[in-house]
């Protein structure tokens, strides 16, 4: 057993005050190994989510969504060391924002924070993986038609302004989300709803595609079904370090959260192939991959709250509106060309709203800790206008503050946002990479292959072959 932590508490302290020689005594190294191990799978995600995109998108734009999932890690690895994690998580602050008492992780070590079980360094490391998802599921919305350097300048100025804030009112015991309160397990605001609406203002301020329908969208298929597949294997199995980690110590809760996690998913890519097949009569793989995610994005901010039968519920209302939320680009003329608002911002909302329903103070009891009724289930009725509030924060301060950073950042000289229109048409990965997902890039398929039927595309096909096999000298039988 681990002893009591002895040391000063309450301002920012390397843990050494307790005047020990061997802080490892403070800590059981169970939790430790297992909050090492979810940050760990939370970066995993990170990757799963530029295959994900990467799939989704054309093939000449495909390495870019990829390269920038691992930017992200990069260019928050570092804001998070110089100031990200001092802003969200510092332990003196108001209730809108942390100081800068833990600049460059000074006084970071040993002092427990975020809870007893851990170290201050171990919750900034695992922390900090929720930082650099938060971005990268974003900044998908570059997607065909975006410059690579104001994207990375984004990133570090976006996790700044908007995610720390969120993270901030939502986690720290000082915010105002946190005292009001306003539930959220494992980031259905700071993490999805912050995302979701920040892809939108990225796509409203970066504009439509060229060619983009405003009822049809862009006249094309993702290019790797199979890249999308990979992408939500790696996101379905780092999810268990998302939502079962942000139990903070390893316990019958972290077990739980991740049960209802895995049913969540499961219930909501169901739903989802559903509502595809009812209209096209096809068993959508992509439906399915599309809606796991949102199954996953809606139980983010209940996993801790909710018992299993509630998770049923919110699998299957999340996948319901996040598929009908797919067509509100066309409603509102935004080319959101990955559907993230639809699956992390309409997912996050409902999750977080149904946590005012379904939460549940005896399932977030089983860490071992006391908890006052929570939701509906509760008869704690008024949480659902906390959680409201949550919802409306997160949105409204990520929207606004989005469409600021990239109006002011598009007038500075180098860092307008989007390609010419030459460079769109010949493929962000040839203009802006100089290097291809692929040994050889098709020019004319994503367009072409979409705008003839069926039955001429094999007609062209056959007569391909017919005009080869006449090109073809004749075969000399061995006979």
């Amino acid at each position: 057993m681990a002893v009591e932590y002895n040391g000063t508490t309450g301002t920012a302290d390397a843990g050494y005050s307790s005047r020990v020689s061997n802080l490892n005594i403070f800590y059981d190294t169970g939790h430790m190994a297992f909050i090492t191990l979810s940050a760990v799978l939370v970066l995993l995600m990170i990757p799963g989510v530029g295959f994900f995109y990467s799939g989704l998108a054309r093939r000449k734009s495909a390495l870019q969504l990829v390269l920038l999932s691992m930017l992200s890690v990069a260019v928050v690895g570092f804001q998070w060391f110089f100031w990200g994690y001092s802003l969200a998580f510092s332990r003196t602050g108001n209730a809108f924002l942390g100081d800068l008492s833990q600049f460059g992780l000074m006084k970071t070590i040993g002092q427990p924070n975020g809870s007893s079980a851990m170290p201050d360094i171990l919750f900034c490391l695992y922390q900090g993986m929720f930082a650099s998802i938060t971005p990268a599921l974003a900044i998908g919305a570059v997607a065909d038609r975006g410059r690579m350097l104001p994207a990375i300048v984004f990133i570090f100025v976006w996790s700044t302004i908007v995610y720390d804030p969120i993270a901030y009112w939502t986690w720290n015991a000082n915010g105002w989300l946190s005292k009001l309160p306003s539930y959220d397990f494992a980031g259905g605001g700071p993490v999805h709803i912050a995302s979701g609406s920040c892809a939108l203002a990225y796509s409203l301020m970066l504009g439509k595609r060229t060619g983009y329908s405003g009822t049809g969208g862009l006249p094309y298929r993702p290019h790797s079904v199979t890249n999308v597949v990979l992408g939500t294997v790696f996101l379905w199995v780092g999810w268990f370090g998302f939502n079962g980690g942000s139990a903070l110590s390893i316990n019958i809760r972290a077990i739980m959260a991740c049960y209802v996690t895995n049913l969540a998913a499961a219930c909501a890519g169901i739903t989802w192939v559903l509502l595809d097949y009812r209209l096209e009569r096809k068993w959508s793989t992509i439906g399915f991959c599309s809606g796991a995610i949102s199954g996953l994005v809606a139980i983010t901010p209940a996993a801790g709250f909710v018992a299993p039968w509630a998770a049923l519920v919110i699998g299957v209302c999340g996948g319901l509106c996040c598929n009908f939320a797919t067509k509100l680009k066309f409603l509102t003329g935004v080319d959101d060309a990955l559907d993230i608002f639809a699956v992390h911002g309409i997912g996050g909302m409902v999750g977080n709203i149904l946590t005012g329903i379904f939460g549940a103070s005896y399932i977030a009891g089983l860490d071992g800790n006391t908890y006052p009724p929570i939701g509906w289930v509760d008869r704690h009725w008024v949480q659902l206008g906390n959680q409201l509030a949550g919802v409306l924060a997160a949105f409204t301060w990520s929207f606004v503050m989005t469409c600021l950073i990239l109006f002011l950042m598009n007038l500075v000289p180098g860092l307008s946002l989007r390609v010419s229109a030459d460079d769109e048409d010949v493929g962000i990965d040839d203009c802006q990479l100089g290097e291809f997902a692929y040994d050889y890039v098709e020019l004319t398929r994503h367009v072409a292959d979409t705008t003839t039927t069926v039955s001429e595309r094999h007609a062209s096909s056959d007569a391909s072959t017919a005009a080869n096999e006449k090109a073809l000298p004749p075969i000399i039988s061995a006979a």
